[in-house]
């Protein structure tokens, strides 16, 4: 199963970093990626691959929310059938 890392706010030196370790440090292994900055806003969007076992979404959006906080980011996970029907056009 896979999920979409999304992360955003005002760009910073180390985003990339927290977000793959935590990333990294829950089990999860990054697929694609993808960021960019406009002005000094900075936008990303990861695909995970989630753990074969049994995973907590609500566990996995706190220590995503832990990485984030620090650098003023906002940084939401959520499974890539939700985010796909969400943002379908």
């Amino acid at each position: 199963m896979y999920a979409i890392i999304t992360t955003t706010g005002k760009d910073r030196p180390g985003v990339i970093a927290a977000v793959a370790k935590a990333a990294a440090d829950e089990g999860l292994n990054i697929v694609d990626v993808s960021q960019t900055i406009m002005d000094d806003f900075f936008t990303m969007i990861m695909r995970v691959e989630l753990p074969d076992t049994g995973v907590d979404m609500g566990a996995l959006q706190e220590a995503f929310d832990a990485a984030g906080q620090p650098l003023g980011m906002v940084v939401r996970i959520q499974s890539e059938a939700l985010f796909s029907a969400i943002n379908d056009i």
